[in-house]
């Protein structure tokens, strides 16, 4: 995206220069529409799951910015010749439950043939101009909250050689299915000064890019995060995922482990998400009512996983 010129449009509050969740753009005085679009491929073989944890991960980028969803539109390519219409409309009702829920509207979409299933949204929604939240805000001094447990990526994996038990794959759907509607909510009533949402960069790409645009160091309590049962069971057996080199050749110049973890056990801020949760930066003084706001609303896995910094050599991601 730094080939791309920069428009120079006072009404676009948010664009792709700070690798924002998505971008925001002032209508009014009162009102700036937050547009995103993300799809993915199947996780599971469950194609009604599959529409839900699709559509719960591109609304995400709207609650991440503070914003409230209003409307969606389909994005699906589909082997039509290797799978039954059955199928996309199983895909398409998992979506429509989500969006229900986020209580957006569905309105319309594309489909293209494909040589393998893909599908998400694109979803508009509203927040106010001078409300809105960014990744590039934390301050040293803020703590840091996580408000869903990280490990899908390394289960999804592994459950293809059926590695995992079934309660860890259910527990892990439970969490992907749920969206950070709630958390979100909850957030509006705390001085927030950056969120980002945990996907497809894991733990350390998405916190690397808070970092980067706050000019702030995140440094991380490794024995605070939370994480989803069996995943670091399962990079001990020896399963990775696809992504993982990538995320972690993205922070390595910035990255240092100052506690003494076993490699495997690494890989899990490296584990990519889908539909992971919030990471905000807010006041020290803050962090334990918002904790105890987000466990009294039923965000059971949020916990305080860190603080925020200054930079010191070039070191952008601490974890102790």
């Amino acid at each position: 995206m730094a080939q791309l010129p920069e428009k120079k449009d006072p009404d676009l509050l948010v664009g792709f220069e700070t690798s924002d969740d998505a971008a925001v753009y002032r209508l009014t005085d009162e009102i700036a529409l937050v547009t995103t679009a993300d799809f993915i491929t199947p996780p599971v073989n469950d194609p009604f799951i599959y529409g839900q944890i699709a559509a719960a991960n591109a609304i995400s980028d709207i609650y991440a910015m503070g914003g409230r969803p209003i409307s969606c539109l389909n994005l699906m390519g589909f082997p039509s010749k290797k799978l039954k219409p059955e199928v996309m409309n199983q895909i398409a009702a998992g979506a429509f439950d989500k969006i229900t829920e986020a209580g957006a509207v569905l309105a319309g979409g594309h489909t293209v043939e494909d040589d393998e299933p893909k599908f998400g949204l694109s979803v508009t929604g509203v927040v106010h101009p001078d409300k809105y939240w960014s990744n590039c805000g934390a301050r040293p001094g803020d703590a840091l909250i996580l408000t869903k447990s990280i490990g899908s990526g390394v289960l999804f994996n592994a459950n293809i050689k059926n590695w995992v038990s079934r309660d860890a794959l259910n527990e892990c759907l439970a969490t992907l299915v749920t969206l950070n509607k709630t958390a979100a909510e909850v957030m509006k009533g705390f001085d927030i000064h950056a969120v980002t949402d945990i996907t497809g960069f894991g733990l350390a790409g998405h916190s690397y890019e808070m970092a980067a645009g706050s000019q702030a160091c995140l440094e991380f309590q490794t024995e605070a995060l939370p994480v989803m049962r069996e995943s670091l069971a399962m990079y001990e057996k020896g399963m990775n995922t696809g992504v993982n080199s990538f995320n972690r050749r993205q922070v390595e110049k910035n990255i240092r482990f100052d506690i003494d973890l076993p490699p495997r056990h690494q890989e899990i801020v490296y584990d990519p998400q889908t539909n992971g949760g919030l990471l905000a930066a807010l006041p020290e003084n803050q962090s334990d009512d918002l904790l105890a706001a987000l466990h009294g609303a039923g965000v059971n896995d949020a916990r305080r996983v860190g603080s925020v910094k200054t930079v010191e050599n070039n070191i952008l991601l601490v974890f102790r």
